[in-house]
């Protein structure tokens, strides 16, 4: 009898932690939802009923092609594209670099640079507000596309280095040892083998960068002032602001400005979810 116990509670268990999991998961897409119906909603039904959670009773698209043409969101989708991509692969370039330097080079020097780096990360953003604007300023390159893009590369380096120099730590160092025995330069190394095992690893911090740097507000609205090359983040806030009282204009930007981070992450998953659990299992 308590043989055959044993797998009903191990069964009511994993049933109540899958009922759990799935309320936790409705409840996180709750307001997702409503947003999405509130977006293909006529202002008239948005005001005629308090139900936000109930689907609309005529679809309107249409909240989709204003929000893009007539709210601007085409432009400042364009413009966070053109920001974020740049970003994201200088910053993988840079701290893949930095972190094989870290992980392999032997120098006295190696750990006082690594906690230099993962105290960058400690420091808030908003404490640089205004020595990044007074540089930027000085340097010119305020109110630009390059002065946003150096200034995310600038501040998501720490991050990225540390992860990828721990990353790197567990891949053994015969594989670096052997190609410079045989005159294999660093680079080509670093080119040809650390980067293909690493590939895992950028991918899903790839991920992670391309979604923080999407949805940044705060860089972009010390940093850029002109309406023709704000991001989507500020254009969301202009939205905010010009139809305070169009809901459905602005649950429309805001479902458009969710698409490009929610694609990526669903075409990089398989990468991404293979980057943060390798190694889990060691040790």
């Amino acid at each position: 009898m308590e043989h055959a116990a044993h797998p009903a509670r191990k069964a009511l268990r994993s049933a109540s932690f899958y009922a759990g999991a799935t309320f936790l998961v409705g409840l996180w897409l709750l307001p997702l939802l409503i947003g999405l119906f509130t977006s293909l909603k006529s202002m008239d039904e948005i005001m005629a009923s308090p139900f936000m959670w109930l689907p609309p009773k005529s679809v309107r698209w249409s909240n989709y092609v204003e929000a893009w043409n007539r709210a601007g969101m085409g432009r400042y989708v364009l413009n966070t594209v053109i920001v974020t991509i740049p970003s994201v692969l200088g910053t993988l370039l840079i701290s893949s670099l930095a972190a094989f330097a870290l992980a392999f080079y032997r120098f006295r020097l190696n750990k006082a640079v690594l906690i230099l780096f993962v105290a960058g990360m400690l420091i808030p953003f908003q404490m640089l507000m205004i020595p990044v604007f007074r540089m930027s300023n000085s340097l010119g390159i305020d109110d630009t596309y390059g002065g946003v893009i150096l200034f995310h590369i600038a501040f998501q380096l720490g991050f990225c280095t540390f992860f990828l120099r721990n990353f790197m730590k567990q891949i053994p160092f015969s594989q670096i040892e052997a190609p410079r025995i045989d005159g294999a330069s660093d680079f080509l190394i670093y080119r040809r083998i650390i980067l293909p095992l690493s590939l895992s690893s950028l991918a899903a911090l790839g991920v992670l960068e391309f979604t923080w740097i999407w949805n940044d507000l705060l860089w972009s609205l010390v940093l850029l002032r002109s309406d023709a090359i704000k991001t989507v983040t500020l254009g969301l806030a202009n939205m905010q602001g010009e139809f305070i009282s169009s809901y459905n204009l602005t649950a429309a930007g805001s479902i458009i400005a969710a698409l490009a981070p929610l694609c990526v992450f669903l075409f990089f998953q398989r990468y991404f979810i293979q980057g943060l659990t390798m190694g889990a299992d060691k040790g």
